[in-house]
């Protein structure tokens, strides 16, 4: 449609003022052509009348010039002496008055005058004895051009309407069709079909567009197709990705299990033997009953101790609920603190470490679960505890931030060495002894905070000691 109405608006533009040129030199060849009959016009009645004045006296040319006004247009008839006076003088009112005055009549010639009806010419011609001057209207060449330009009109219209016609009938079957064909059939390829089906056309532009879209649309399908099988495999790499960084976090809780079993067992042993001498001196006898009760109540006390050291060994090492398949729930950051200082207070390594809690009191819950947050923590702290020895401080921080929650873990130790800073996440890189550390526990903070969109680094500005920050999202 908008190319027909292009092609309608250059047609315009090309007849419109081809048709006013026509008409333009229509009208001035009529006007030509009626001037040239008024002239003959005239020059026949004016030497009619002068051949008629030479044989008849001037009272008798009256009814003669009469007989002659009306006929051909000819509206007025003058008859004038060789010295210029009229002798008679014929026709309608206003074309006698535009008869014009005659000095010396003595040469034929012609003029433009105006009457009463329009437009019209005056005809001289010289006799023997005078002039005769015929007026003969030139107006009405509009009763003659009027017709032919409406027939030109019609032409005009007819050529223009043809044209039209036969371009949208034409563009329809050699491009729009063709072009929506193959319109339909991308679409029938973006809705899952497996193959573009090309129209035939008889345009050959069109017949290679068409195919070329075939062979488009061929390499998109194997390159989708393609695609979709490095998608799978992707899929696959994350999902035996997932399954070992879970294993490594499995691996990671066992050893910090371990490092806690290996620290509890002389702080188990200690209660143990004492209830067994308190079992043997209740099975020897001999003793009176408040001593009796005095000795089971010890008893009791030491079982309840081990009992609440296995019972948090026992909690931390059983395989969280993210591990088991079900939706990490939020993270308690103060209860997560709290848990990991219960794990690590019997440990001997912070029997003569100081550990200073400083937690605030309104902290939102994160995105990383209660588990993984005493795991982290954890594992920092017990770093924390190697790097500082006997006599140390550690702390804990917890405060809202704008995202979540920020957790420090900071020791007055010596330090992590600059040479290693940089490398202090990645897997198996340790600043303790030979058999004292696995090189997993930090790389398996970062996977667990990064993975929950939270991070953990070290603070390099720190004078003395290790300072570890811990930015968690909000739940």
């Amino acid at each position: 449609m908008r190319l027909l109405l292009l092609l309608g608006g250059l047609l315009i533009v090309a007849f419109v003022p081809l048709f006013f040129a026509v008409a333009t030199y229509t009208s001035l060849t009529l006007q030509k052509l009626r001037e040239a009959q008024a002239r003959s016009l005239g020059r026949a009645v004016a030497g009619q009348v002068a051949e008629a004045g030479l044989h008849r006296p001037d009272d008798e040319l009256m009814p003669l010039l009469r007989a002659q006004v009306g006929s051909e247009g000819l509206e007025a008839i003058g008859v004038y002496r060789g010295d210029g006076r009229p002798v008679a003088r014929v026709g309608d009112p206003g074309a006698v008055s535009a008869l014009p005055p005659l000095a010396k009549p003595d040469r034929e010639g012609t003029a433009d005058v105006t009457t009463a009806h329009g437009r019209a010419l005056a005809v001289l011609v010289p006799h023997g004895r005078g002039a005769v001057v015929a007026i003969v209207r030139t107006d009405d060449d509009s009763a003659h051009t009027t017709p032919l330009l409406r027939l030109l009109a019609l032409y005009t219209g007819l050529v223009a309407l043809a044209l039209l016609t036969a371009t949208y009938f034409a563009l329809t079957r050699l491009i729009v069709r063709p072009l929506d064909s193959l319109g339909h059939a991308a679409q029938r390829v973006a809705s899952g079909a497996r193959q573009l089906v090309v129209p035939k056309t008889a345009v050959r532009e069109l017949t290679a567009l068409g195919e070329s879209f075939s062979t488009m649309t061929a390499r998109l399908i194997a390159e989708e197709d393609k695609l979709r099988a490095k998608v799978t495999e992707v899929e696959h790499a994350t999902e035996r990705l997932r399954q070992t960084q879970a294993q490594l976090v499995r691996s990671e809780r066992l050893a910090s299990v371990g490092r806690l079993a290996a620290g509890l067992a002389h702080e188990i042993g200690n209660p143990i033997a004492a209830l067994m001498g308190l079992e043997d001196l209740l099975l020897a006898g001999g003793l009176e009953p408040e001593e009796q009760q005095d000795f089971l109540q010890r008893m009791r006390r030491e079982t309840e101790r081990v009992h609440r050291i296995l019972r948090d060994l026992l909690a931390f090492a059983r395989p969280s609920s993210v591990e088991k398949g079900a939706p990490p729930q939020p993270g308690d950051i103060e209860g997560a603190v709290h848990d990991t200082a219960a794990l690590v207070m019997p440990h001997p390594a912070l029997r003569d470490v100081d550990l200073a809690l400083d937690l605030h009191r309104e902290l939102p819950l994160v995105a990383l679960g209660r588990e993984q947050l005493v795991q982290v923590l954890l594992n920092l702290v017990l770093n924390a505890a190697d790097a500082a020895g006997p006599g140390g401080h550690i702390r804990i921080e917890a405060d809202a931030s704008t995202g979540g929650a920020r957790l420090v873990v900071s020791d007055d130790g010596p330090g992590v060495a600059p040479e290693v800073r940089e490398r202090l996440f990645e897997p198996f890189v340790t600043t303790k002894e030979v058999g004292k550390g696995t090189g997993l526990g930090l790389a398996v903070c970062r996977g667990l905070v990064e993975a929950v969109g939270g991070t953990i680094e070290l603070d390099a500005t720190v004078g003395r000691g290790a300072r570890f920050l811990i930015e968690l999202p909000r739940a």
